[in-house]
């Protein structure tokens, strides 16, 4: 078994979850500088933890998600809920209905995710407040 890379930097980290909050270009960039921050989580306290792609997926930045995907980030249900991917949302919710209730980073909800997804998520918001009914 081989040591684990060093940590990154954590001000580093703070920035790039900050930026795919919105900043494609500096997302790109900073990815290019440090290929581990496709999957670095910040706590910004009491346990928020947020990634990337968490920032990506509740801001509706459908061009951010895809590119972080694009480059190894874990799919999660609140990322595969803003980008529309029904299939996936409805077999994790009949995997574990309890889904439908967790909060994802900064206590956004899931519905939220559907909302801000747009077009592209018109399926799963509308699966969603069915199942919520």
């Amino acid at each position: 078994m081989s040591n684990p890379p060093p940590a990154i930097a954590p001000a580093l980290v703070q920035e790039f979850v900050g930026v795919s909050h919105g900043d494609f270009a500096r997302v790109k960039a900073l990815l290019e500088q440090e290929p581990g921050l496709v999957n670095a989580a910040w706590d910004w306290g009491g346990g928020d933890w947020e990634t990337g792609l968490g920032a990506a997926a509740h801001t509706g930045q459908h061009d951010i998600a895809n590119f972080l995907l694009a480059h190894g980030a874990r799919l999660d249900i609140f990322a595969a809920t803003m980008l529309g991917k029904l299939g996936v949302v409805q077999a994790a919710i009949r995997d574990n209905p309890a889904i439908l209730l967790i909060k994802g980073p900064h206590g956004i909800p899931l519905l939220v995710h559907a909302q801000v997804g747009g077009p592209q998520a018109a399926e799963v918001l509308a699966f969603l407040q069915e199942q919520i009914k």
